[in-house]
Parts: structure tokens; sequence; C-alpha cells
């Protein structure tokens, strides 16, 4: 028979028991010792965290006979068969497989029959949020006015996504991701229960790689137990999780802050060199790069570290300034490993753009002498119309034509850059990169940027609407979603600086999408008529 996993063999089976949930708990016990039971509840949170296995104690808690202090007993019938999953009144049901009307319509049957053995029916719906909108409507009049022998708890990882009607149907609980310190006293306990021995840094490192969900953490400890046995060391730890050395993070931003580019760049390239995973060891630098931030704000109080790593902080962070520690927190967290997580390229480039544009703006460009001119230039009027004076040199100075159409072209392009540049869709074509990259990060997921990065082009622009073509309707559907379309537009008008609406329409084939000639560019064609001249064009093709 196989063992049984440790985030289920070691599942909370009282509310006291629960980690990192405090206000939750009291707040439940208060309420079952009282009696006053809500009809529905609303478990909110990122996963790991415990939303189960407090409706399942909540579960236990409402129908066992003996609680003392709004905690199950644990020991008789009713508590024992919640536990083992066997209890018929207690009904788990799984948004993301049954998410359907037919399912809901179905469990609303089922709720007006009374209980079999326990005082109430219990319904845990996990991922609520995966349920269908008819089948939310469905359930909207159950939740208002269920039975009085039937109680709903509703989990869910993304609340946002949860009708507003059903959420304010519930009594709503948020759960919050779990502190390093408190997944590291789980995870001893459950060393000390099954006899593993287990480096105290080495409970770190795995508490930090969980990321504040307790089950992750539990099932990275039982991977290193079955490939290492009963005894596990931290360069264990670092080697199966792909993660290098706390020492080379606190390395490179030593690096960061030294604004050290070479010795930063060898730092990054031993990463690679050594297959450290640099999608992991970046978000340890990120982590590092923040507690240096708040270190600076005089908030070390907040970070979750010891006092001997805070002190090092506050030595690391006097060498820097905060709009400093700020770019470099931003150069690294806006990585996007998704592409390619095994080149170095992207730390390279956050290393270079912070400690580079740092560079930039503390150091002035020397300025070489311009050689002295003799005779002033005289001030010749620009043809009517054009509203612009250049200056052009007297008989005597002049070297050529030459000279005199370049001067021209640089006062009239200069003049029309000082104006509004028109918007057409060549313009909309020519900064449309930009405008994509502004919006990594997007959405609910972050990754709004890619439902359009090469999946659909600007094709037209009608006064205020932009028109884009889609080359497949999964990606012009999610655009057309009211949510992700408001963040285009919102982004649209920030990067261009004009209020546009989005138009999307499905196109047969991607191809090449025609642009005017460069002499109808605005700009190019305005400076034409002044009178200069194009020396040299590009070829687009």
């Amino acid at each position: 028979m196989a063992s049984e996993v440790f985030y289920r063999k070691w599942r909370p089976q009282t509310l006291s028991e629960v980690v990192g949930q405090q206000p939750v708990t009291q707040t439940l016990r208060h309420a079952v010792e009282s009696g006053k039971i809500a009809h529905a509840y609303l478990f909110c949170g990122p996963r790991g965290t415990g939303k189960t296995s407090m409706a399942r104690i909540l579960a236990k808690a409402v129908n066992c006979p003996n609680k003392a202090g709004g905690e199950p007993c644990n020991s008789c019938d009713m508590c024992r068969s919640v536990t083992e999953g066997r209890a018929l009144d207690v009904i788990e049901i799984d948004a993301a497989s049954n998410r359907g009307i037919d399912e809901i319509r179905s469990l609303r049957e089922k709720t007006n029959y009374a209980p079999s053995l326990a005082r109430y029916k219990v319904y845990i719906i996990d991922e609520v949020h995966m349920l269908t909108e008819a089948a939310c409507n469905a359930l909207l009049k159950t939740l208002e006015e269920p039975p009085p022998h039937v109680i709903f708890v509703l989990a869910t990882t993304e609340a946002h996504k949860v009708l507003t009607t059903i959420v304010s149907r519930c009594q709503r609980f948020n759960f919050h991701r779990l502190r390093q310190t408190e997944i590291m006293d789980k995870l001893k306990l459950i060393c000390k229960k099954e006899g593993i021995r287990v480096e105290p840094s080495a409970l770190e490192l795995i508490a930090r790689a969980a990321t504040g969900s307790l089950r992750d953490a539990e099932n990275i400890l039982q991977q290193m137990i079955a490939y290492y046995g009963n005894r596990i060391e931290l360069g264990q730890i670092q080697a199966e999780l792909g993660i290098g050395r706390d020492s080379r993070v606190r390395e490179l931003a030593r690096c960061v802050v030294s604004r050290d580019v070479a010795a930063g760049l060898k730092t990054v390239n031993s990463l690679n060199s050594d297959g450290v995973d640099l999608r992991q060891f970046n978000m340890g630098l990120v982590e590092y790069l923040r507690g240096l931030l708040l270190a600076k704000s005089g908030c070390g109080e907040a970070l979750d570290i010891t006092s001997e790593d805070l002190a090092e902080m506050n030595n690391l962070a006097t060498n820097a300034p905060m709009d400093y520690l700020l770019k470099a927190v931003k150069s690294f967290s806006g990585i996007d490993f998704r592409s390619d997580s095994y080149s170095a390229l992207s730390l390279e480039m956050a290393l270079l753009d912070c400690v580079l544009s740092s560079q930039a703006g503390q150091e002035q460009p020397t300025m070489t002498p311009a050689p002295e001119i003799v005779h002033a230039p005289e001030v010749t009027k620009a043809p009517e119309g054009v509203g612009v004076d250049v200056p052009v040199a007297s008989a005597p100075d002049r070297v050529g034509t030459e000279d005199a159409s370049e001067v021209l072209t640089a006062a009239g392009t200069s003049e029309i850059a000082g104006k509004e540049t028109p918007q057409d869709i060549d313009y909309v074509r020519g900064r449309w990169r930009e405008f994509i990259k502004s919006l990594r990060g997007e959405g609910s997921s972050g990754n709004l940027d890619a439902f359009l990065r090469s999946a659909c082009d600007p094709v037209g622009l009608e006064d205020d609407t932009l028109v884009l073509g889609f080359y497949y309707s999964f990606h012009m559907e999610k655009i057309e979603d009211a949510k992700y379309r408001h963040l285009v537009e919102k982004k649209l008008k920030e990067v261009f600086g004009r209020p546009y609406k989005v138009r999307c329409v499905l196109v047969d084939s991607k191809k090449e999408v025609p642009s005017q000639p460069r002499t109808q560019n605005p700009v190019i064609k305005a400076a034409l008529e002044m009178g200069a001249r194009i020396s040299e064009q590009e070829s687009l093709s």
C-alpha cells in the first residue's frame, strides 16, 4: 500500500492547528461556540494556505456532538467519518470538473433532502470561480435562502473572478500567504515526528521556495526524503531545486549596489555555467533587493529575516540612493523568463540597464568648445506660411549649398518636432512594439502582452477607433473581453497620449501590412516643402 503524502497525513484536524490564519480561525471558533453559524462562507486566498482544510474542520465542528470551545473532538463517529472522507452529509465538489448548470441543478435538488446522520449538510465547493456564468446564476437563489440544514463553504484562489452577487451572499474570509517562519515550524514538527534529520538552513530554503504555500513546502520535503533518505543537507536541496547558494545572491546584489558591471557579469555567467535555475535565482535576487529597499526606507522590521541578515542589509543599503534601489528592483523584477529561462542575457541586460542608466544621470558629458566664428550669420525668413526663421551663413562663410540644405533640414524638422505629431496608422505601427512591451505584467495572469504579440497587427485607424486584425479567434475573443479591452484602451492612452477605442476583426492570414511611402509621412512631407531633401532612404524590404 502506498504511503500517504505529507500534506494529507499532516493536514490540521482542529482550528488551532491551522498555520498562519489566526484571524480566520478565531472568528470561526467563536461562531461555532456561540451557535451563530452563517449559511454560506467564502474562503479566498493563494493555494496551499489551508482553505479546504479549514472547510473540513468547520464541517466537523458544526456537526460534532462533543465539541468544546468551538473545536471538534475528533474522537466521535461523526468527526472520524469526516476526517476519513466517508461522511455522507459532507459533500466536496470540484468546480473545475463540475462547472456546468446541470451539476448545480442536481446540487440544488439534493439540498432539499434532510441530512442522513449529521445536524447540517455541508457543501464544500472548491475553485468556485471555475463555475460557468449560468451555473453561478443557478446557485444564487440557493445561496441566498438555503434550507436551514445546509451550509455552503466556497473556496477560490481567484476571488476577483467570483460573481459579486455570490460574494455578497457569503461571509468572506481572506487567507494570506504563510510566513517563512510559520512554514519552517510546521516542517520541523513533521521532521521530528517522522524521524528526519534536516539542517535548519535547508528547511529555510524549502520554505523560501514554497513562496507562502505550506502544501508546496510539504511536497518538496517529501520529494527530498524520497531521493536522499532521512538525512538531508543544504547542498542537496540546492542541487535538487536548481538554486545557487545564497552567497551568490548577495554577491550579485553587492555588485548592483556598487555598480560593478564586470564583477556582476562574472557572477551571472558563473550561475549559467553551473546550471543554476536562473528564474529561481532571480526570484531570490529580487527579494533581496526588495529587502535593501525596505531597509533603506527604515522598514527593515517588515522583513522575515534574522537580525544578522538585517544588519548586513542596512550596511549595504547605506551605499545606495533610494531611487537607484528602486530602479534595480524594477529592472530585475521585469525580466520575462517565459521565452527562454536558460539564457543569462536577461540578467545581464537588467544589470547593465540599472547601472548604466544611473551613471548617465550622474555624469555630465564633456562639452567640446565650438570653433570661433568671425562673421555672425544673417537671419533669412523662411517661405511664407512656414513660420520659422532659418539662420543662413553670409556669402564669405558659405562652404556650399549642401551645408545650407542641412541647416534648413535641421531647423525645419526641429520646428515640426515641437508641434504635436499627427497620428495615423503608420505612426501607430511604428510604436506598436513599444506599446506591446508596455502591457507586460498587465492582466490577471500578467501576460496580456502575449495575446497581442505576433497575434495581431493594427490594420486601420478610424477617427478615435483603432482596428486590430487578429489571425486567430482565440486571441480576438480574449481582447474583446471587457476587462482586457479596458486595459488595452487604457494603455493606448498612456503610450500614444490619445484616447483610442479598440475594434477587433479577424483576418485570413498574417500578411505584411502595407505602409504609406515615406514621402507621405507628415513630418518628412513638411520638411520637404521647406526645402529639405532626402539624402539616403533605407529600404524596408
